[in-house]
């Protein structure tokens, strides 16, 4: 069900209303700690390859969201080696956020 627009032009559905609605002013601010926590830690922990990689694939910093067999083209390796490093980087991030 269609609700109108926002000030972008945007539609607004009934999904994004009760979405929006759920959500406690606590729950965003949470959320946008973590976001830049997690593009801090991105910054610092991870090598500039990792984080290339890390950014095309969840689509990060402006960036559009590519399978592995895309970047492994755009960077000319193997997808399996695009895998991997990706494992390493998540890995690396993960350990972060439990320390």
């Amino acid at each position: 069900m269609l609700f109108g627009q926002d000030k972008d032009g945007n539609e607004i559905t009934f999904i994004d209303v009760i979405e929006s609605e759920d959500r406690s002013v606590e729950d965003e601010i949470d959320l946008k700690m973590k976001v830049k926590k997690l593009y801090q830690k991105i910054g610092e922990v991870l090598q500039d390859r990792e984080k290339m990689i890390i950014e095309l694939r969840f689509g990060l910093n402006g960036r559009e969201c590519k399978t592995q067999n895309q970047i492994a083209k755009e960077l000319g390796i193997s997808r399996s080696y695009v895998s991997r490093i990706e494992t390493k980087a998540i890995n690396k991030l993960s350990r972060e956020f439990k320390e």
